[in-house]
C-alpha cells in the first residue's frame, strides 16, 4: 500500500509541476512592477498554468523560464513526503503544498520576493485543512500546537525584521507562519529543528559564496528557499 502511495504521490507531483513554469515566469516580476504579461519577445502570455512556451511561431524565446526540472523536482519531494508521512490524512496537505513551495522558491531565487498571492491563501488553505486532518481516523499530530507553532514561528520572523528590516523580507514573515503550521502539527523538536536548519543552510550558503568570491558580507541572498528546504529536511527526520 505504501509503494502505491509513493507512485500516487511522485506522478502528482511530475503533473503539478508541469503546471508550475508560466506561473513562475509570471510572478518573478519586482514588487512594484504588475505581473509579467509577455514572453520575453514582447507576445502576450495568456494564462497562470502550463509551460513557459510562446505559442507565436518564430518567437526566438519559444522556451523560457522553468522546464521539466519543475516536474523533477515536485516527483522527488512529493515521493519523499509521501514515504515519509505515510498513509495519514495530513500527507494530503503536505502534497498540495509542495508544489507551492517549489514555486515560491523558484521567485524569491529569481526576484527575492515571496508574493503575497501565494503566502496567505497557503497560510489560510493550510490550517483549515489541517483542522480538517485533526477530525479525520489515523492523522498522526495537533491542529492546536500546529496553530500555536505557526503564530509562534511568525511572531519570531516578525521580531527579526522589526530588529533588521535590511536582513530579512517581510515575505519571509507572511511565510513563517505556514511553516510553523507544517512543523507544529508533528511537535516541536520538529519546529526548532525546521527554524535552525533554514538558518544554518542559510548561513553556510553565505559562507561559501563568500569563500568562493561570489559574494560578499552585504551581498543580498533570497532566505525563503533555505526557509522552506529546513522545514522539507525536519519532516524527514
Amino acid at each position: 500500500m505504501h509503494v502505491y502511495l509513493i507512485v500516487a504521490a511522485a506522478v502528482w507531483g511530475i503533473a503539478a509541476g508541469l503546471l508550475l513554469p508560466r506561473a513562475a515566469y509570471r510572478l518573478a516580476v519586482a514588487a512594484d512592477e504588475p505581473w509579467a504579461a509577455a514572453c520575453p519577445s514582447g507576445h502576450p502570455v495568456r494564462g497562470w498554468l502550463g509551460p513557459a512556451a510562446c505559442g507565436v511561431p518564430g518567437c526566438p524565446a519559444a522556451r523560457y523560464g522553468l522546464g521539466a526540472s519543475a516536474a523533477a523536482g515536485c516527483a522527488v519531494a512529493c515521493a519523499v513526503v509521501a514515504w515519509r508521512a505515510g498513509a495519514h490524512p495530513e500527507a494530503v496537505v503536505w502534497l498540495l503544498l509542495v508544489p507551492v513551495g517549489v514555486l515560491l522558491g523558484r521567485v524569491d531565487l529569481l526576484v527575492f520576493r515571496l508574493p503575497d498571492v501565494l503566502t496567505l491563501p497557503a497560510l489560510g488553505a493550510t490550517a483549515g485543512l489541517l483542522g480538517v486532518a485533526a477530525l479525520l481516523p489515523h492523522h498522526q499530530g495537533s491542529w492546536l500546537r500546529a496553530l500555536i507553532a505557526g503564530a509562534a514561528l511568525g511572531a519570531l520572523y516578525f521580531l527579526l525584521f522589526f530588529i533588521n528590516p535590511a536582513g530579512m523580507g517581510f515575505g519571509d514573515v507572511k511565510l513563517a507562519p505556514t511553516l510553523g503550521l507544517v512543523l507544529g502539527w508533528y511537535g516541536w523538536p520538529a519546529v526548532f529543528a525546521g527554524t535552525f536548519g533554514g538558518f544554518a543552510l542559510g548561513a553556510l550558503t553565505g559562507l561559501a559564496l563568500i569563500a568562493a568570491r561570489r559574494a560578499d558580507r552585504k551581498t543580498p541572498i533570497p532566505f525563503g528557499p533555505f526557509m522552506l528546504l529546513g522545514t522539507f529536511l525536519a519532516l524527514l527526520v
